[in-house]
């Protein structure tokens, strides 16, 4: 006989685990066994005030990237809402059910404040290098690089050929943060300065962008994304954010 869903009084209170909602063999699992963000808060503490409200733990934030970045998740908001719903996300960032998830404008603030200007993801970046020498995963013996393109927000419909860009003529009071950090770096002989060359069309709102065909297909706007590897293990390193802006040499 086909039984119907039994339709009972909705219980007052519940108890629930999210450990056991969290299968043993989830990728987060394996990364969290080896993540640790202890030393973010020193790194970090001169760039908070004394006084007011508590602000959104730091580490926190840097667990959501982190769920960002392994699977894929792009959109800062779309973190938010995916960490909202996912319970397996909301215990690697350490969250109950009934913790708030920071607002994704919050992302911004931090990434493009305090983050930037502490350079705490460099730090992290040399924190897990430390790690992966002590482990014995990297020997600095074989190395690889390996470089993808990936393509920027911006279009040709909002850029200025060659012949007629000129940078002199922006002001940065009135520019948004991609194009002041695009002027910041002309005249370093790492980036702007290093070569003569100039790009056949330059975006206005992505400057740092190039515009290529390398994919053998439509030209766009891109970024050359590059990473060292070492071949012993397969361990990759991404540089600098600021080494993987346009290529003009």
């Amino acid at each position: 006989m086909m039984g119907p869903k039994q339709e009972a009084q909705a219980a007052l209170f519940y108890e629930v685990s999210i450990e056991g909602h969290v299968p043993q063999d989830h990728l987060l699992r394996s990364i969290d066994l080896f993540v640790d963000l202890s030393s973010i808060r020193a790194h970090l503490a001169e760039f908070y005030s004394h006084t007011g409200r508590p602000s959104v733990d730091p580490e926190l934030l840097i667990r959501m990237l982190l769920v960002g970045y392994c699977f894929g998740i792009r959109s800062e908001r779309r973190l938010c809402e995916e960490v909202h719903l996912n319970l397996a996300y909301r215990w690697f960032c350490r969250l109950d059910l009934n913790d708030r998830v920071p607002d994704h404008s919050t992302f911004s603030k931090n990434r493009h404040g305090r983050f930037r200007e502490s350079e705490l993801l460099r730090h992290l970046f040399e924190t897990t290098v430390t790690r992966c020498i002590e482990e014995g995963l990297v020997s600095g013996q074989r190395m690889a690089i390996d470089a993808s393109l990936i393509e920027a927000d911006a279009n040709k419909q909002n850029s200025t050929p060659k012949e007629e860009w000129d940078a002199t003529r922006i002001d940065p009071a009135d520019a948004p943060r991609a194009v002041r950090e695009y002027l910041d770096t002309l005249e370093e002989a790492a980036f702007g300065a290093a070569s003569e060359v100039q790009p056949k069309f330059t975006s206005h709102s992505d400057p740092a962008s190039q515009w290529t065909a390398a994919r053998k297909g439509p030209a766009v706007f891109s970024y050359s994304d590059n990473y060292l590897i070492d071949t012993d293990h397969g361990i990759r390193f991404r540089p600098d954010a600021r080494l993987a802006r346009r290529s003009r040499n």
